[in-house]
């Protein structure tokens, strides 16, 4: 049978390349054993809804367990209406009993009971009237909030002591989040800050994202059933590029699979993936979207935003920072700390911050090219200082986040630059105090360095010059742009104060200075 990569819902095994549950979760079924009560948590769409339902199907297959994926969403309309969200999760729970379970295994009419009480007694009576132990996987648990989170919980921690022959041997509790990170306040912006009610966890375990090997895994499946070959070189770039998040994973590769190189003799290279994940930031499917939508966040944006200009985090929440590693937006790296999860992500963040101000920009030729399309640097120069000097200003207030305004006006220009066959690649870091900047179009290779002049501090040159050297030696290049936008106060208008001129680099390299 013929099977693709997925990017949509849980995978199913017959139709989607996957891999398997225990590879990836590997102390589920001692935990299970056991009659453990535990958490997964993991951003969205690194398969959690994929493994427990496979993992289910693996337990009721066995013949020890009843075991189902359920999910609470259906009660996250009703945060302080705990009596209808009840009812509402036990529909939803019958239901998918009944779709995923042998007929002899689906649960009885759930009782009548009081509000408050429904999910405990319906339990218990399924577990009664069944001939195996019970194990219940309830999915979207954090959709959950305030009185319904507390009450299901609560529920679930009275059960928890007639466990295995009065109560399910196992619940897990599956999302986005940790316990303790569910939201119970009017409006979800504290946290229940405990695991009680549901101090009867033993384990909370994530879900990673792939390894190198799990990458090499699933794309070696494509070439066992089809002969088409990734070189080595490509699975090891579409790990780089995605840093084995799931969903960017499986995007790839179903875009070269099934548009870029339809045809199963023609091998998978890293030309073909940079083309797929171009495309893929172009397009910014519904996993892109959903993370950029979360960029106008307050809490998001008091972290992305320093990011950005390579500046020191503020005093933030440690919850703040907690929930972009849940969403999966940032990681934690040992040596360079708090960063943008994979360079997928860091190319789409910016992009999206200054999708106005590329809007905004109007018609601008692109005079840049020579008659045989060739990017000329000295020309692209002399067009942005007139474009900067014009347009700067203005398209300041066009951008989501103010203190990095210049950034993304720049960036929007460079947009339309790269619009007719080029690319950009950008780095950042906290603490680095810079962005840096790759702009390729055919041969030419123009890199560059954006440094903020801000009040009360030393003119950023002789860094600058220092850290775009190191840049430029690694892209082997000779020459460079070192951009300073100066935002003190009680300065000239840009327009009058835009100037370039060329310095030597502590290298010896040509530097091209913008000052604006």
């Amino acid at each position: 049978m013929t099977k693709w990569f997925n990017t949509a819902g849980p995978c199913k095994p017959n139709i989607h390349y996957t891999l398997p549950t225990s590879q990836r979760l590997p102390e589920l079924k001692r935990l299970i054993e056991q009659e453990n009560y535990f958490v997964i948590h993991a951003p969205r769409q690194t398969g959690k809804t994929t493994a427990m339902l496979t993992l289910a199907q693996e337990l009721t297959a066995s013949g020890k367990y009843t075991a189902v994926m359920v999910s609470a969403e259906v009660g996250s309309p009703f945060p302080n209406q705990p009596e209808i969200a009840e009812q509402a999760i036990l529909g939803a729970w019958r239901e998918a009993a009944r779709f995923w379970l042998p007929k002899e295994l689906e649960p009885p009419v759930w009782p009548n009971a009081l509000p408050g009480q429904r999910i405990n007694t319906a339990l218990t009576a399924w577990v009664e009237t069944s001939v195996r132990p019970l194990v219940v996987f309830i999915d979207e648990i954090d959709s959950l909030q305030n009185q319904t989170l507390i009450t299901v919980l609560r529920q679930l921690r009275d059960g928890f002591p007639r466990r295995p022959q009065g109560f399910p041997q196992c619940v897990a509790l599956i999302g986005m989040r940790d316990v303790r990170d569910y939201k119970v306040a009017s409006g979800g912006s504290d946290r229940l800050n405990t695991s009680s009610p549901f101090n009867i966890k033993v384990r909370s375990l994530t879900l990673s994202n792939f390894t190198l090997e799990e990458v090499k895994s699933l794309y070696e499946q494509h070439t066992a059933a089809t002969g088409q070959i990734f070189t080595h070189q490509a699975i090891n770039h579409a790990y780089d590029l995605t840093q084995g998040q799931p969903w960017l994973v499986n995007a790839l590769a179903k875009e070269v699979t099934e548009y870029l190189a339809e045809d199963v003799n023609i091998p998978i290279t890293v030309d073909l993936i940079n083309q797929a994940k171009d495309i893929l930031i172009q397009r910014q499917d519904t996993h892109l979207d959903s993370l950029a939508e979360r960029l106008r966040e307050d809490r998001v944006k008091a972290i992305i935003q320093p990011m950005l200009a390579g500046e020191e985090l503020p005093d933030v929440p440690n919850d703040d920072i907690r929930f972009l590693l849940d969403l999966g937006l940032c990681r934690y790296h040992p040596i360079r700390g708090l960063e943008i999860a994979n360079p997928i992500y860091r190319e789409v963040l910016p992009k999206v911050l200054a999708y106005t101000p590329i809007m905004s920009l109007g018609v601008i030729e692109p005079e840049w090219l020579s008659t045989s399309g060739e990017l000329i640097p000295e020309k692209l120069l002399d067009l942005f200082l007139d474009f900067w000097r014009q347009h700067g200003e203005p398209l300041f207030k066009s951008t989501p986040y103010p203190e990095i305004a210049p950034h993304l006006v720049l960036m929007a220009f460079l947009h339309r630059v790269v619009n007719g066959g080029g690319s950009l690649e950008r780095e950042y870091a906290i603490g680095s105090g810079r962005m840096d900047i790759c702009l390729r179009y055919g041969d030419v290779v123009l890199g560059m360095e954006l440094k903020v002049w801000k009040q009360g501090k030393a003119d950023p040159l002789p860094k600058g010059l220092i850290q775009l050297d190191k840049y430029l030696s690694g892209l082997n290049l000779d020459t460079g742009w070192l951009i300073i936008f100066d935002r003190r106060p009680n300065l000239p208008p840009i327009s009058d104060r835009t100037s370039t001129e060329i310095t030597l680099s502590p290298q010896g390299r040509n530097i091209t200075v913008i000052r604006g």
